[in-house]
């Protein structure tokens, strides 16, 4: 997605609960649908027999109301309209509280003695009202949860700002656009024009907001939470301490390399803009880095190469000189996975995918892979740009796609990855492998560039590595706001805390209460998780060293391809059909050997930018002092 974070949702509102909890959507099927009352829970005591026939009508239940949410989501997402979110809003609504009134009847069942499957089936069905966030009880108050949803992620798709003076006066730019001159410009004032200009689409949605956080937080109580938050953090088969936790354990141990990169890149920006780069407390100017969100910084790869040492390729030159236009871009992607030994994409995919953004209306352009039926109407959601960042995209929404068929044939609750950090790996993983040596094989690039591999790593890194802190800091600054530890009225102070504590930036202008600048990152309004990112950002070095030493790879991990290996692709699949059948340690031992995540794969990858950025530095500032110290 790109680059913007990628998902792949389902329905406004409720934005990967099924891809979360079952991983897909199925389609609507009418007949043997149970209607409420065949799955309200019989009086007297539970058995064993009335505990499978409950787990049966849910499974049917939910696959009838996920097909239809899923198809009114795809036409708002793709047609966005007053009706088109009533429509989606009106599913939302019947699959939420559907959602929430199983979750809430599993529980009778909890004192009974019940086969493994059967357990961990009433344990995700109960988590799977965590995602967005579980129905309040009161009808009026689920309608409400469900129109303020919708509407929030459609104010974000129709979001535009229009410039006044400048280059792109008179124009009316949405996100897409802006991304895009964002990612080239390198004059300071049309960056932070364009930066306060799409921060203003969301201080509308503030006060509705606020009141979905407290739907939200109310329907999680009801469910035996003490906020959503801690719901959120349910669904890892580890308690949400345990949880929080080990994020922190991670995030230490890649701490040090983003803060020697922060530190080279603070100063290349310095050279390039002067003093103005950083505040007087050393954090980077966020509009600087290369998109709004100052999330990847891949953009700015030229303003900070190694000396005498620029990038030897662009993707997006070696894609302009093939001529290859979006849906070219998407075959490259799918040639990597048949290569590996899975079977083409299906003919609907290619017929039913949006490829390109429309010239006659707003559309969600935020990249997501869709599964309509969780059978083979797979899909692409993507307003393709031919460059080297969406190439990169394309291939990691096809890992959801190419992981959504692998578990087709597990059970409804099982239908979704390990956990949601593993959905958002699998197509990073691939991605990881759009090597010189696989682009090369594929015919973009004549010949391998015999350089120094410091460029390519710096690179590599400005994406990966410059994500950790933002991937890990929306939710923290959302798990403060559910558990009340954050109010409404300092939603925007304690944001720009988070994001000068975890990233070291500071906004260009000065920002208030009168802003609501997390509304303008697309996961907030559609209320998606975003832990699940940064947990894929470690998990997809692990996975691709991994399938790097199942091809029998030898050398520096970075220069790794497995492209065309079936015996990696063998691997790969015996882990992603698993589905979600197995405790997320389980499956990461088929594919690893490992049972616990770790960030050693990555810190190996970067070892030798590590020690070369650790040069560079000698002498210079590294870190920065956040308000909040």
């Amino acid at each position: 997605m790109r680059k913007a974070v990628r998902f792949f949702p389902l329905v406004p509102a409720i934005m990967l609960l099924i891809p979360v909890i079952f991983g897909s959507l199925m389609s609507a099927q009418t007949s043997s649908v149970a209607t409420p009352s065949q799955t309200t829970a019989q009086p007297g005591t539970p058995t064993v027999a009335e505990a499978e026939e409950f787990i049966h009508q849910a499974e049917t239940r939910l696959n009838d109301l996920t097909g239809k949410a899923s198809r009114a989501a795809w036409v708002q997402s793709n047609f966005i309209t007053d009706d088109t979110e009533q429509m989606a809003a009106d599913a939302n609504e019947v699959l939420i509280g559907a959602t929430t009134e199983l979750a809430k009847q599993a529980t009778r069942y909890d004192h009974l003695k019940l086969s493994d499957e059967l357990t961990r089936k009433m344990l995700l069905l109960k988590l799977s009202a965590a995602v967005p966030a579980p129905a309040p009880n009161d009808p009026k108050e689920l309608a409400e949860m469900a129109r303020i949803g919708t509407s929030l992620e459609a104010d974000y798709g129709k979001g535009k700002y229009c410039p006044k003076t400048g280059k792109h006066a008179g124009e009316c730019l949405d996100i897409t656009a802006i991304e895009r001159i964002m990612a080239s410009s390198t004059d300071p004032e049309e960056l932070k024009d364009l930066w306060v200009g799409w921060h203003t689409i969301s201080p509308p949605m503030r006060k509705r907001y606020a009141r979905w956080v407290e739907l939200g937080n109310k329907g999680a109580k009801d469910m035996g939470f003490s906020d959503l938050g801690a719901m959120w953090r349910a669904g890892y088969d580890m308690t949400p301490d345990q949880f929080s936790a080990d994020v922190e354990r991670l995030w230490q141990q890649v701490k040090p390399l983003y803060d020697s990169l922060h530190a080279y890149v603070r100063a290349k920006l310095i050279e390039k803009y002067g003093p103005t780069a950083v505040d007087a407390n050393g954090m980077i100017r966020a509009d600087l880095l290369g998109n709004p969100w100052a999330q990847e910084w891949g953009n700015i790869f030229p303003l900070v190469a190694p000396p005498q040492q620029k990038e030897p390729y662009d993707v997006t030159d070696l894609l302009k000189a093939k001529n290859v236009d979006a849906i070219g871009m998407v075959k490259y992607g799918e040639g990597f996975f048949t290569s590996m030994g899975f079977a083409p994409l299906p003919k609907t995919f290619w017929e039913r995918s949006l490829f390109v953004k429309p010239r006659d209306r707003d559309v969600v352009c935020h990249a997501s892979a869709w599964d309509i039926d969780n059978f083979d109407d797979l899909r692409l959601k993507m307003c393709i740009q031919v460059r080297g960042e969406d190439f990169v995209t394309v291939h990691h929404e096809l890992g959801h796609n190419f992981y959504q068929r692998a578990y087709e044939k597990q059970p409804f609750l099982f239908k979704g990855g390990a956990n949601d950090g593993f959905h958002e790996a699998i197509g990073d993983t691939i991605a990881l492998a759009i090597t010189p040596e696989y682009l090369n094989k594929v015919g973009l690039l004549a010949t391998i560039p015999q350089t120094d591999d410091t460029g390519y790593l710096l690179r590599m890194a400005l994406d990966k590595v410059a994500f950790l802190p933002f991937g890990l800091l929306i939710d923290q600054w959302r798990w403060k706001v559910f558990s009340g530890q954050i109010k409404p009225a300092d939603y925007n102070k304690a944001w720009w805390e988070m994001r000068e504590k975890y990233q070291g930036i500071a906004p260009p202008v000065a920002r208030s209460e009168a802003d609501f600048d997390p509304g303008a990152k697309y996961h907030v309004p559609a209320n998606v998780p975003y832990t699940r990112y940064f947990l894929a950002r470690i998990l997809q070095f692990q996975f691709y060293r991994a399938m790097c030493r199942e091809a029998g790879f030898s050398g520096p991990l970075y220069r790794c391809s497995f492209y065309g290996n079936k015996a990696a692709g063998t691997k790969l699949n015996a882990m992603l059909e698993m589905g979600q059948s197995k405790p997320w340690p389980d499956a990461l031992y088929v594919l690893t050997g490992e049972r616990q995540t770790d960030a050693g794969a990555m810190m190996e990858y970067f070892a030798p930018l590590k020690q070369w950025l650790d040069e560079q530095n000698k002498g210079k500032q590294v870190g920065w002092k956040s308000s909040s110290q």
